[in-house]
């Protein structure tokens, strides 16, 4: 942890609500873009940050630095966006879109691409969203933190509560899964 991580959650512990702010305000974007990922749904992301910000408020008096700010508040923002997806599931509600500003998908490639290829990214960004929809919440969280958020192994098995064995089991899972989907692409 940092010095300004421990200033701003000294006074965040206070009840001061600004240094909570602005503890937390540096890490909304990307805890926006895993639940997204995770939900696949955008209302669902947005429900899942604000549970994550508002259960962070609520536990931080007991933050006991053990891990770092980030990652102890990515695990709630993990467990919020699993959350959802459980009352969703009791629901019965369908997945909505998602839109992810940052998505990886859209890096890959030339900056001025021809039709083809365009034409191509089009087609492994629809197969690739496809196969997130259809992977479970475990495998699909575990591959997000990986290679979406660029977690270590360590962090997302803490984040996940399993070892380290397992959250690479779920993690290869969900490539080979995207691999033999994106094969015929090839």
């Amino acid at each position: 942890m940092n010095e300004a991580d421990d200033h701003w959650i000294a006074r965040a512990r206070d009840g001061d609500a600004v240094a909570f702010r602005r503890l937390v305000e540096p890490h909304t974007r990307r805890l926006y873009g895993l639940c997204a990922r995770i939900t696949r749904d955008t209302a669902l992301a947005e429900d899942a940050v604000q549970e994550a910000l508002f259960n962070a408020w609520r536990h931080l008096p007991t933050f006991d630095g053990r891990a770092v700010f980030r990652t102890w508040l990515h695990r709630i923002a993990v467990n919020a966006a699993l959350e959802q997806l459980r009352r969703r599931g009791r629901q019965g509600t369908g997945a909505g879109n998602v839109q992810c500003d940052d998505d990886f998908l859209e890096e890959l490639g030339d900056d001025q691409p021809g039709p083809d290829r365009e034409a191509m990214g089009v087609e492994i960004k629809r197969q690739t969203e496809l196969q997130l929809e259809h992977m479970s919440p475990i495998e699909r969280t575990a591959f997000v933190m990986r290679h979406h958020e660029g977690h270590s192994l360590e962090e997302i098995a803490l984040v996940l509560s399993m070892n380290t064995n397992a959250c690479k089991q779920a993690i290869f899972r969900a490539v080979r899964k995207l691999r033999v989907a994106l094969l015929p692409l090839r």
